[in-house]
């Protein structure tokens, strides 16, 4: 049957690790439109399929992994793939996000996502091409890292795989991808749960474009913008994300001391610009993507990955680590285990303050960590209290007590931004459909310091854009794109002119900008029928798939799967109770004697339930399902 749109390979495959059996799943030209793909394909799928009570190791549960319509056609930064599942660690639904190769690799052998569900009897590992699915004996595979896994399939093209954290059901575990990792919320764990090693894909199908040729040009245009613009054209570049640390210490943002603060005294130590300074040996990037904010370090006299911001503060800050050096061993080290280390980090930081609070006798203290690496691989293989900590912050608090400063929402670790540094942040948090992501959550810290400096501490408006950006965004990764050129939406911000008369004059207005935002987030997306200036996302993805394609559009897109996994987090359990934050943040402020610095999280969660068009309790109304065409 031929498609309707450009941008797809055209097939969902479905794989049944009990039985082995391969079928396509239905996926229409209607399906395309009203999902575009990506995470919001995926939360349809769930939605149609996981039924109330669902375990994450499950063999019920399902992986799906999923690509956009931007994958494989050269837009800037479109390597991305997406995987989702009913999360170990959080027991709702949760997605995350790789640039590697594999979803490039599967869309070219013919498949613009892939459904894993069953549990195979022996270990196993998977090999797609465009001829065929072949299931082969993992044994000799299982127990090897990440790294060692892919170079035993070095003949294959596209490849996730899962190291010994995964095959351990560490609750935390990611899929890795060359050096790229999908690390949040368990994914791994999932393979491991289903004796699933590895995937690859191979396939030499290219992308139908609708307008090849204005695209082209576009592209150029994008790509000329992105090494234009301060932050993806020169900071991201010279310095890789670790370069916002400095600015989360000047405005309060850094997670230190297991979130009891929000600055270190020896941040600089682990700064992006004094990784570039003393260990960058290049910078690099995912395929097609033109803003290189990888880092390329050595580690045991070898080229690899370095650590991003998430690594550098909650291996440094949180666990008042100042050494730069362990932090790139480590992250390293987390990589070949595969494991989260944004989860690792916080559940390192709250076991030290359980010992530090005398309620849990780990041997774990702030400061102290020439013993991490052995900590690391005691997690990985749950032994000694490795066997505790690959649960997680929530299920410690659940034996040891804690639960104030146990830092999660929704069981999902907090990212290294400090919420009562930026309160918008904290209600994201709160408001996450997979819990305490800095991205799922908005990204509102970027408004309030690391950007636009909007005052930190005030709620106006905070809801409203809050949604706006939780909107755009699940749109963006639907697309299969990364968020960093989603910045230069933002082109009036010039990170390095924010004491320019103008930028000042945007400061005082935006906590008052929620009765203009608030139709963009309230009203249909027919009512915005416009492209905007350097948000090239909807005009590429007009060109690409030839669907009607505008801000409008693309909003309501990001709404839709955002009140679809909404939707399947209630059938699984997720009651507005759960949009809530750690007591620390809400109850103590982080500057002692202000009462600004802590997260006035009611009046804003109340807000945000408002115009989101949720009841008092959290849930989609009838009106707001119809109104996003969900049955």
């Amino acid at each position: 049957m031929e498609m309707k749109y450009g941008g797809y390979a055209g097939k969902v495959l479905k794989i049944d690790l009990a039985t082995r059996e391969t079928s396509e799943y239905p996926w229409t030209d209607e399906d395309r439109a009203l999902y575009l793909g990506g995470k919001i394909m995926a939360a349809k799928i769930l939605y149609d399929n996981i039924k109330e009570g669902t375990d994450g190791f499950a063999p019920e549960n399902m992986l799906v992994v999923s690509t956009g319509p931007l994958s494989g056609t050269n837009a800037p930064a479109s390597s991305r793939f997406n995987i989702s599942s009913v999360s170990p660690l959080t027991g709702i639904c949760a997605s995350s996000n790789c640039g590697g190769n594999f979803g490039l690799n599967l869309k070219r052998a013919g498949y613009d996502a892939l459904i894993i569900t069953g549990k195979s009897e022996s270990k196993v590992w998977i090999e797609i091409t465009e001829e065929a699915v072949n299931f082969h004996d993992a044994g000799e595979l299982w127990g090897k890292t990440t790294s060692q896994t892919q170079e035993a399939l070095s003949g294959k093209s596209g490849k996730m795989v899962i190291g010994p954290a995964g095959e351990n059901l560490v609750r935390y575990a990611g899929i890795f991808s060359e050096e790229r990792t999908a690390g949040r919320a368990g994914m791994g764990a999932v393979m491991g749960s289903k004796n699933l090693k590895a995937v690859t894909a191979t396939g030499s199908r290219k992308v139908d474009v609708h307008d090849r040729e204005r695209m082209k040009k576009l592209y150029k245009k994008w790509i000329k913008r992105l090494q234009e613009h301060p932050f993806t054209g020169d900071a991201l570049p010279k310095y890789g994300s670790g370069f916002l640390l400095r600015r989360m210490q000047r405005h309060n943002m850094l997670a230190t001391h297991n979130f009891s603060k929000g600055k270190f005294d020896d941040f600089d130590m682990i700064s992006g610009q004094t990784l570039a300074e003393k260990y960058l040996i290049k910078n690099v990037g995912c395929v097609t993507c033109p803003v290189h904010c990888g880092r390329l370090v050595e580690v045991n006299g070898k080229h690899v990955k370095g650590p991003e911001l998430e690594t550098m503060a909650l291996l440094g800050a949180n666990i008042e680590n100042k050494d730069l050096r362990k932090i790139l061993d480590w992250n390293y080290l987390l990589d070949e285990l595969g494991m989260d280390t944004i989860t690792t980090g916080n559940t390192i930081g709250f076991a030290m303050e359980l010992q530090e609070k005398g309620l849990w006798d780990c041997g774990l203290h702030f400061g102290k960590t020439d013993n991490l690496a052995q900590v690391f691989e005691d997690i990985a293989h749950r032994r000694g209290i490795g066997n505790e900590l690959a649960e997680g912050t929530r299920r410690l608090a659940e034996k040891f007590g804690g639960k104030e400063f146990a830092m999660n929402v929704k069981g999902l670790e907090l990212a290294a931004y400090e919420p009562r540094g930026a309160v918008g942040q904290g209600l994201g948090y709160a408001t996450a459909n997979r819990g305490a992501c800095h991205l799922n959550a908005g990204y509102l810290v970027f408004m309030e310091g690391l950007g636009l400096h909007m005052n930190p501490y005030t709620t106006g408006a905070k809801a409203a854009l809050t949604i706006m950006n939780q909107n755009l965004m699940e749109g963006v990764s639907a697309a299969g794109c990364c968020m960093f050129p989603l910045f230069l939406f933002y082109n009036s911000i010039m990170l390095n002119h924010v004491n320019n008369p103008i930028m000042k004059l945007v400061q005082a207005v935006l906590p008052f900008a929620g009765p203009f935002v608030n139709p963009l987030n309230t009203l249909p997306g027919k009512f915005f029928p416009i492209h905007l200036p350097d948000l090239y996302y909807t005009k590429a993805l007009a060109m690409v798939t030839g669907m009607k394609m505008n801000v409008g559009v693309l909003k309501e897109i990001g709404e839709r799967g955002y009140n679809l996994e909404r939707l399947l987090n209630i059938r699984l359990g997720l009651t507005g109770a759960d949009d809530t934050l750690p007591k620390r943040l809400t109850d103590e402020p982080q500057i002692p004697g202000n009462e600004k610095s802590r997260v006035p999280l009611q009046p804003m969660k109340k807000a945000y339930y408002k115009i989101r068009g949720w009841d008092a309790n959290g849930v989609p109304t009838e009106k707001k399902k119809k109104t996003l065409g969900i049955n």
